[in-house]
């Protein structure tokens, strides 16, 4: 592992906006090179795959998004097979931009569409709402398994389709180990780069989000950089402060994984709570 940062891997693709990111504000304060190159890519499933699942899309009143690229899949699946959306078919999303990136396919305003703020306990909240519609929750492959396992323990009626999949980008080892550090934002990506090459010569390895976090230290992957957390919010912030803390030559040890399932049990016990008062309700009228 290496303690002097100079040339950093932003696993992400490169921003529009270069001079607005948050890493060339933190290039030009520590004199870094920073790159951008996924080690990921995800990819719309063929028609075939698709069909090798036997999902009738009509048979549902509302599908949940977490990513563009299932968007994009799915209305290139409905083109393919002269399927109609219906204009009553209403869209639950993980966030506001993917929200917005329905627009490319439909006309916003007409649609009933409900956005989450990114988190898990989020989007479920927003899929409660929609508890009465048989929903079409759109996956890739491969996929955490907490939102389709959390939708059938609180009993709503909801159909899991895969519509993309995750496979590794073709960057090499040797280009790989000519950075100080990788920053990493998904569980996939830590299989990626345990794909090229040992742990042991990994460079320093930061991490944004708890279920790459887990993996990586599953995989005794040392993780000198998290995010989010109360002070550092971004993974930008987060590896500013590590880099600030190395050169004043300060010891940092590696991140240790907090224990959050007792809070995700918590809120699901309280949404099953929710749904079981609102049976009852309904049942006495």
């Amino acid at each position: 592992m290496n303690l002097k940062i100079n040339k950093i891997l932003v696993s992400q693709p490169r921003p529009a906006l270069i001079e607005k990111s948050p890493f060339t504000e933190l290039a030009g304060k520590y004199k870094l090179q920073v790159d951008y190159y996924p080690l990921i890519k995800v990819i719309g499933v063929s028609p075939k795959e698709f069909r090798s699942q036997r999902v009738d899309i009509l048979s549902h009143t509302a599908i949940i998004f977490t990513s563009r690229t299932a968007i994009d899949s799915f209305f290139r699946i409905c083109e393919d097979a002269r399927i109609t959306v219906p204009e009553t078919m209403k869209y639950v999303c993980s966030t506001e931009s993917i929200a917005l990136y329905l627009q490319k396919y439909i006309v916003y305003r007409k649609r009933k569409i409900s956005f989450a703020d990114g988190s898990f306990t989020g989007l479920i909240e927003q899929v409660v709402k929609h508890k009465d519609e048989k929903l079409l929750l759109t996956l890739s492959e491969p996929h955490k398994p907490e939102i389709p396992e959390t939708l059938t323990r609180l009993h709503l009626n909801f159909t899991p389709v895969i519509l993309a999949r995750t496979v590794a980008s073709d960057i090499t080892a040797e280009e790989l180990k000519s950075y100080d550090m990788l920053l990493l934002y998904s569980p996939w990506d830590v299989k990626a780069i345990c794909e090229k090459m040992p742990v042991e010569e990994l460079p320093t390895i930061a991490i944004f989000g708890e279920g790459a976090l887990r993996l990586a230290i599953e995989r005794n992957i040392p993780v000198m950089v998290s995010a989010p957390s109360p002070e550092a919010p971004s993974l930008a912030k987060a590896v500013d402060i590590y880099i600030s803390q190395i050169r004043k030559g300060k010891e940092v040890t590696p991140i240790e994984l907090a224990d959050n399932d007792q809070h995700k049990e918590e809120f699901i016990r309280t949404q099953q709570n929710k749904l079981a008062k609102k049976s009852r309700v309904h049942a006495h009228k």
